[in-house]
């Protein structure tokens, strides 16, 4: 991940005898700091996060600032661009254009395309990018058989091409960046990828038409959402097995996402135009279904977990659940011509916890958060 400087601010809740002054400098690129002994709140200067939407219809990605709900800009990409992922640092996004047959680099600072598309597969669709920003996995839908691409984020090159099931639509990457998901919705099944060879090392058989697929940030389970047969499976990933009975939820779910605290995973529903909520702890659904616009597609959770971002399909908009209440909030955000895919940019706060009295704590990428210890002394080791 690459480590900038940040503007930082700070409060402090002095315990009795401190002088309540700060011991350090924090503008620091990547600070690590061992905090032992006072009640602090270490808070990074505010940075809006953003969401990219892909506008299939309008060849455009729409950026919307997720502070105001509007759209910043709309960006010119390839033909059909179906899906989109941004890089751990947040300074990237990659679009798959369906019908160019191609992805698209987006600059997140400048929000304009860099370089050259990059050539790919057959009806690219789905696309996921491994937790250390190496390598991006591209669903080729359209290629027979079936194959994932493999870009080098370093060059923007294909340096390996993987073959799976048929259609593969929907890829996630399990948070150790070790195995990579694919749902093969013209197969019924999904496959399992080694990403350190890049071979196929697990087959396992789902729903009907599985098309989306998210896995739990402690990389325990991969969800996927079988449209043809209206229902969510379950597999567990240490043995590559299905648990559980298939998750009834609306028809033709399509999108699917969990939320960061592996809580809940929300479900689109394409043909019913609604976002069921599953709870993981117990697999079943809970509440009823939350009405959003006509068609919704690849949703995604914010990365503080306090919103859903649901592409709307044939509405031209982007519904925002608010996932406290599980009810959409304000009014539709109106985007490009048929939006199917959502990403936002990130903000990781890793928090690493080392002594009962105390806490290390890593602070990198682009950050807008809040965080609070409560210890006894304090010191620090910089870098």
């Amino acid at each position: 991940m690459v480590k900038r400087a940040l503007p930082i601010t700070y409060r402090q809740s002095a315990l009795p005898g401190d002088s309540g002054r700060l011991p350090w400098g924090l503008a620091l690129a990547g600070i690590v700091c061992l905090v032992i002994g006072a009640s602090w709140t270490v808070r990074a200067a505010e940075a809006a996060s953003s969401a990219y939407v892909t506008n299939a219809g309008s060849a455009s990605v729409s950026v919307i600032n997720t502070a105001t709900k509007t759209v910043l800009t709309n960006i010119s990409v390839g033909l059909t661009p179906e899906h989109i992922a941004i890089t751990p640092n947040g300074a990237f996004a990659y679009v798959t254009n369906s019908g160019s047959n191609t992805v698209s680099v987006i600059a997140t600072a400048s929000n304009t395309v860099v370089g050259i598309p990059i050539p790919v597969g057959s009806n690219p669709v789905g696309i996921a990018i491994t937790p250390n920003g190496a390598f991006a996995y591209v669903t080729n839908f359209g290629s027979i058989p079936g194959s994932v691409s493999v870009i080098a984020m370093a060059s923007n090159t294909v340096v390996g091409t993987v073959t799976v099931g048929t259609n593969p639509t929907g890829i996630a990457i399990t948070p150790n960046g070790a195995f990579a998901y694919v749902a093969n919705s013209g197969s019924n099944t999904v496959s399992v990828i080694a990403t350190a060879s890049n071979t196929v090392v697990g087959t396992v058989t789902v729903g009907t038409n599985p098309t989306g697929i998210a896995i739990t940030p402690n990389g325990a389970f991969a969800y996927v959402a079988n449209s043809g047969s209206h229902t969510v499976s379950v597999i567990a990933t240490a043995s590559n097995t299905v648990v559980g009975i298939p998750i009834p939820v609306g028809s033709n779910p399509v999108g699917i996402a969990i939320t960061p605290n592996g809580a809940h995973a929300y479900v689109s529903n394409f043909v019913a135009n609604t976002v069921s909520v599953i709870d993981t702890a117990t697999n079943t659904v809970v509440g009823i279904p939350i009405p959003v616009g006509e068609r919704p597609d690849f949703l995604a959770v914010s990365p503080d977990g306090g919103s859903v971002y649901v592409p709307n399909q044939s509405s031209n908009t982007v519904s925002v659940i608010a996932t406290a209440t599980n009810s959409v909030i304000g009014s539709p955000i109106t985007v490009g011509t048929a939006p199917t895919g959502v990403a936002f940019t990130s903000v990781d706060i890793p928090i690493i916890p080392t002594l009962s009295d105390g806490a290390l704590l890593l602070l990198v990428g682009a950050m807008a958060a809040t965080l609070t210890l409560r210890i006894a002394r304090r010191s620090i080791v910089s870098r």
